[in-house]
C-alpha cells in the first residue's frame, strides 16, 4: 500500500512539474521583446560610418544654407537671425541608453530620467562645430526639446560639457507641464527672431507634422519636399520617434503583442 502511495505521489509530482514547464514555455513564447527587435537599429546608429556621414552631411548643408541666408537677408529685416534645433539625436547621442534597453529591458533602474540626469550624452558628428560657427556669425541658437522642464539643469549641463554655445534658460526651451508638442515654443521664438533653419531627427521637430498618421506623414513630406535641405535639416534616427508612434496611432500603452502585430502589418513585401 505504501509503495502504491509513493508511486502515485511520484507520478503526481512529475505531472505537476511537466505542466508547470509547459505553462512557462507558453508564457515565454507569447511575450514579445520589442527592445530585442531594436538591436540592429541601435547597432547601425552606433557603428555604421553611414550614420556618421549623414550627420556631417546635414550640418555641412546647414552651414552652406546659413551662409546663403545671411548673405541674402533683406537689410530692412530688424529681427535677429536664429536657428532652432532639437537636442536628442540631433545634437546629443542617446544611443547608449537605447543599447541598455536592448540588453536589459526598459525602465527601472535606468529609465530616461536617470539617463538625462547623468548628463553623459556625447555630441553627434558635426554638431558642435556647426553650432560654434553659427555662434561666431552672430546667429541666435535655440534648443527646443520635449525633455521635461524638470530636466533643464541636467540638460543644460550636458550641452555645456559637450561644447554647445548660448546654453542658458532663455535659449533652452523644454516641454512645460500639460504642453503637447513644440509649436508653442517655436512660435515664441519666431515672434522675436528671424528663424532661418530648423534641425531635427523627427518630423515633429518641424511645424505641421505632429499627430499625423503614417500615410499622412508621407504625403506631407511629398508636399513639402522643397523645404528639406533648404529650411528643414533632418537627421537619421531608426531607434525611436513619431515614425514609430504613428504605427501605434500614438497609443504607446498598447501591449507588446499589439505593437508587434502593427509593426509587421506595416511591412511591404514583394508580390509572389
Amino acid at each position: 500500500m505504501r509503495k502504491k502511495s509513493n508511486w502515485f505521489l511520484t507520478v503526481l509530482i512529475v505531472l505537476s512539474l511537466s505542466s508547470f514547464h509547459v505553462k512557462a514555455e507558453t508564457i515565454s513564447s507569447s511575450s514579445v521583446n520589442l527592445y530585442e527587435q531594436n538591436t540592429m537599429s541601435v547597432l547601425w546608429f552606433q557603428n555604421s560610418a553611414e550614420a556618421k556621414a549623414l550627420y556631417y552631411q546635414g550640418y555641412n548643408i546647414g552651414r552652406m544654407r546659413l551662409d546663403e541666408l545671411l548673405r541674402d537677408r533683406p537689410k530692412f529685416n530688424k529681427l535677429k537671425p536664429a536657428i532652432v534645433l532639437d537636442i536628442d539625436e540631433t545634437i546629443l547621442d542617446n544611443s547608449p541608453h537605447q543599447a541598455w534597453f536592448v540588453l536589459h529591458g526598459k525602465g527601472v533602474p535606468f529609465g530616461w530620467n536617470e539617463w538625462f540626469t547623468r548628463g553623459e550624452a556625447k555630441a553627434l558628428p558635426g554638431a558642435i562645430e556647426f553650432l560654434q560657427y553659427a555662434n561666431a556669425r552672430g546667429v541666435a541658437i535655440f534648443y527646443i526639446s520635449n525633455r521635461n522642464e524638470s530636466q533643464k539643469a541636467a540638460t543644460m549641463k550636458n550641452l555645456i560639457n559637450a561644447g554647445a554655445p548660448q546654453v542658458n534658460s532663455e535659449h533652452v526651451l523644454l516641454q512645460q507641464p500639460g504642453e503637447k508638442g513644440k509649436e508653442t515654443r517655436r512660435i515664441h521664438v519666431a515672434k522675436t527672431h528671424d528663424v532661418l533653419l530648423y534641425f531635427g531627427d523627427n518630423l515633429g521637430d518641424f511645424s505641421g507634422f505632429e499627430g499625423l498618421s503614417v500615410s499622412e506623414r508621407s504625403q506631407e513630406v511629398d508636399k513639402r519636399k522643397a523645404e528639406f535641405g533648404r529650411k528643414l535639416i533632418v537627421f537619421p534616427n531608426p531607434m525611436y520617434g513619431d515614425w514609430e508612434g504613428a504605427i501605434y496611432q500614438y497609443n504607446y500603452r498598447k501591449s507588446n503583442e499589439e505593437k508587434d502585430k502593427l509593426r509587421k502589418k506595416q511591412l511591404e513585401i514583394y508580390k509572389r
